[in-house]
This record gives structure tokens, sequence and C-alpha cells, in this order.
């Protein structure tokens, strides 16, 4: 049984009956416009554009206001008192099935999976084989039906003009058919998962042709090695065929399209590299120079926080500057919960390990704790986990928005938000009014403040390498470990670090709980159940 909900012309369901009045309103005026010929850029400038920056591996105690001690992030924690931030917001526990939920609104427990490839389609294409690459990708991935809506097809729809900068946004290979499926009417960046982990392209993709970028000559992008040692260290600061960083190509872009589209509503995804490693940064950051507590790579890590940091105030201050910062929404959140990329031996080790026992942490009885690691920098914020685990410091994640006028300064929602909401608040946001299916629910009252109230969901649901987990409006976690058929029990707002299973002191919530886990599993929890093997499609 499938939990998956169609919204209809912003139904009263998921819709609010204020929204719907408001684009009745703007439908009618904007056919009036038109009627007595006067220029439609007026009407158009009216909306709000929209730029959602997508961090990669950011885990939420990375961010200043969120407690991080070593990096000062100052630019998104001000857009965090400009706006408002949710407290209990969550993504997937990897970054493929991530991007798959926030573009179509759907969680990735369902009976029919998200068609992600593996990665490395593109490592060494050439004009002459670039057809040939995509027609064997497309051939392999499954029809996309009709009625499926995408998060760049709503406001494509609406008349924004739409782009994408930056990291694929459909894993682990995808193709210029599927981005212009996808919504987007402009494109820069990667086109499979591999290369992007490589910060020196030799080329990118912009809307189907093939960009090279000359100074970079390494195949892997310049992909650094891991852990740290003597060589790692050499290799990542050989700058031989390393000339320019994809961040920069990425900003400039991004920049620039603000710039030329000042006059007219547009949509900017950014799903950016950074801070996903291997660490690879042109300079070390003034702040950490002198900082004698930390490793060199520890540095250069904190390094790409920073950049990612200055590029966020990069995009405020254009805004600003074009007198379009009052007129735009700024979205920021993340993929999944925070990874290490700076290991070294006897300071923190992957596999991930408690470096006072050396144990390898299985993330049941042996949980991963940043101060049991040796992490330095408690990216995960004190959460039991990491990316790839379905607990906290995997699935919970930051997520921020500013609009000036719109949405009150400084406040922090505990409203219970996926990322597959956001399809459903963009959609309601832009007057979209499609039929869609989804699993979100538009949260947009929320942003405003307005007397109406969103719905709410009763639970969220994620699925993860040992199985799917649901968490619920009132503070209650699910999480599973089929192969050993554990199923856990906590109670968050007591137990955020997941110390404490319940299950067997509250048998009748767990037994309800996996009723309603199963039912969302479309009737079998093995379909919350991610791997290499079963959730990817080979290309060859």
């Amino acid at each position: 049984m499938t939990t998956r909900r169609r919204i209809t012309n912003l139904s009263a369901d998921k819709m609010t009956e204020e929204s719907a009045i408001k684009g009745f309103k703007l439908s009618f005026l904007l056919i009036l416009i038109a009627l007595l010929g006067c220029p439609l850029v007026k009407a158009q400038t009216d909306r709000p554009n929209i730029i959602l920056i997508y961090a990669d591996d950011l885990g939420i105690g990375l961010l200043s206001h969120e407690g991080q001690k070593i990096i000062s992030t100052p630019h998104i924690d001000q857009l965090a008192m400009d706006g408002i931030r949710f407290q209990r917001a969550y993504a997937n526990m990897l970054c493929a099935p991530a991007r798959a939920s926030l573009i179509t609104g759907l969680h990735d427990a369902h009976s029919v999976p998200f068609p992600i490839s593996n990665g490395a389609a593109y490592m060494r294409a050439e004009e002459s084989t670039l057809a040939m690459i995509e027609k064997s990708i497309n051939e392999k991935l499954p029809a996309v039906s009709a009625d499926q809506v995408f998060l760049g097809q709503v406001a494509q729809g609406m008349g924004y003009k739409t782009a994408q900068f930056g990291k694929l946004e459909w894993g682990f290979s995808t193709t210029d058919e599927q981005m212009k499926r996808h919504g987007w009417d402009y494109y820069l960046g990667y086109l499979d998962h591999v290369r992007a982990h490589g910060f020196y392209p030799p080329f990118l993709f912009e809307n189907g042709k093939i960009l090279r970028y000359e100074g970079n000559t390494l195949v892997n992008a310049g992909k650094s090695i891991e852990p740290e040692t003597e060589e790692s260290y050499q290799e990542r600061w050989d700058r031989t065929g390393k000339e320019t960083y994809s961040q920069d190509i990425f900003m400039e872009g991004i920049l620039d399209f603000i710039n030329s589209n000042r006059d007219n509503p547009f949509f900017i995804y950014f799903p950016t590299q950074l801070p996903h490693g291997p660490v690879s940064i042109p300079e070390i950051h003034a702040d950490f120079v002198a900082n004698d507590q930390l490793t060199s790579i520890e540095k250069e890590y904190a390094s790409m926080v920073k950049m990612l940091d200055d590029n966020v105030g990069q995009i405020v201050r254009k805004l600003k500057e074009l007198n379009l910062d009052e007129n735009t929404i700024v979205i920021f959140t993340s993929d999944n919960g925070h990874e290490i990329y700076y290991s070294k031996e006897g300071r923190i080790e992957k596999p991930y390990t408690n470096i006072q026992t050396g144990e390898r942490f299985d993330d049941h009885t042996n949980k991963y704790y940043s101060e049991l690691a040796g992490d330095v920098f408690d990216g995960n914020g004190g959460q039991a986990g990491m990316k790839r685990s379905n607990l906290e410091g995997g699935i919970r994640v930051p997520l921020i928005i500013k609009w000036p006028d719109k949405i009150e300064k400084g406040r922090v929602s505990q409203r219970l938000t996926a990322n597959y909401d956001l399809l459903a608040t963009i959609a309601e946001l832009t007057g979209y009014s499609e039929d869609f299916e989804t699993d979100g629910l538009s949260f947009l009252n929320e942003l405003m403040s307005v007397g109406s109230k969103d719905p709410q969901h009763e639970f969220l649901v994620y699925s993860s390498f040992t199985g799917p987990t649901l968490i619920t409006q009132d503070g209650w976690k699910l999480r599973t470990i089929l192969a050993k058929d554990i199923f856990e029990l906590f109670y968050l707002p007591e137990d955020l670090k997941e110390q404490h299973d319940l299950s067997v002191l509250h048998p009748a919530k767990l037994e309800s709980l996996k009723k309603s886990l199963l039912e969302a599993c479309d009737g079998d929890y093995q379909n919350g159940l991610y791997s290499t093997t079963k959730s990817q499609i080979k290309l060859n």
C-alpha cells in the first residue's frame, strides 16, 4: 500500500485555500495585462526568485550557529538570523537517493525504487563518443512517465527561467535528456558522480555540450587519495594539471545567471560539491593557517566548509547589488549527514573506529560518536552515526530559508520536515496547478507565519543500508537492522543521541510504528533496504 498522495489543483489536502485564491488572482492579473497589451516583465518580477543551495555531506554540526567551535560560518549564520531554520529537517542517508527524493517529492522506500545508475560513465568522454554514451545510459534507464513532475519542471512550468550548477542532480550518471526532462533550461556541471569527486575537471557539461578547461588535465578531475599519509599530502598539493577549481567555475556561472535574469523570475538549483571529499582546496583559509590544533588535512577540510560559507555570502551580496534581495527566497540545506574526509592514523580512522578501544563502530551496540572517533569538528553535532546510516547523524540535516519581509527574522521551527517536502512547497509558492504525486507536504504557511496551519506529517520514512527508518511528528523513531531482525525504538526529545532503546518498555508503540512503516514501504520492509547491487542499475 502506497503512502503517495496526489495533489490536484492545489487541493485542500495539501494546499491552502488562501494560496489557491492567490494563484487564481495572479493568473487573472497576468491574463488581463496581456489583453491590455502591456509588457509582462513587471508582473513577472513580482514573483519571488528562488535559489536552492544544496550542500554535499554537510553535517549539521559544521555550522557555527549550531555549535561549531573551530569553523566560523558567518554567512550561513546570517541566513538563519534573517530567516527561519528548521531543527527537525531530514534527508536520505546517501547522496543519490537524497537528490532523487528532493526533485521528485517521493521518499525512497517504495516498491518501485528510484532508477539510479552507477557512476563513471563519462570518465573519458569525447565529443565523438558523447552521443553513444548518452544513448547507452538512456537505454538502460526506465522511461519516465509523462505524469512524473520534477522540481525544476514546477518552476519552469510557471514561467521561471531555471538553471542548475554543480554536481549532478540524479545519480550516479545522468544525461542531457534527463536534465531537460527534469526542467532545467540551463545547466553547467558534472553528469557523473565519480568525476564529481575531483575538483579540477578537464571538462564539464553545458546544455549537452562538453566544455573544456585546458589547464585541468587529469582524467579523474584531480580526485585526491585517502587516508592522510605523506604520499597523499604530496599528491594533493602537486598542482600539475590542476589549474581551475570547479567551485570557482560554478560561482562565476551563478553570478552571471543572476545578472542576466534580473528582469524575470528565476530558479537556481546549486548542488555544490562542497564539502564532500576527498579533500581538495586551492589554498588553506587564513582562519586556519596558524591553528596548531589542526593537522594540515583538517585545515584543508575546514577551508572547504569556509569556502562554501563565503560562496553563500557572494550570492547574497549579488542579490543585494541588483536590488533582488527582497524578492528572492534563498534555501540552504544538505543532502545527508556528516562524513569524514580527513582521516589520519592515530587521530581519526576509516573504517570508523573507536580511537580509545580500537573497536570498529557498528551503528548498533557500538555507535559512532565524534568524541569516541577523535573527530575534532564534531560534524554531526553530537548525534550518533554518520552518512550512510539511519541514525540521526546520517539523516538529520540543516534547513535554512530566507525571504525578506515574508519570513520573520530569527525564527526556529520544530516542524517535522522532509527533503521531499520542497517540491510541494515550491509548487504552492509558484502557483503550479498540474496534478502530481508526492509524499511531501507544503510548508509554505510555516514560512509565512499565516493563520492557516500547514498539514503535518504523521511520520517521515527513509531507506538505509540496514533498512528503513521512521520518525514521527511527536518524536518517536523506529530504526531497523533487517539482517538481524532488529527494530530499535527511541524517543528523540529525550534521547537525541539514540542511546536508549525503548522497544521492550513500549511494545504497543513499537508494534504500531512497525505497522505504519510496513505500510509506507508498500508492504515489504525490504523496499527500505538500500544496497549498491540491488538499488543501482549497472551501465556496463
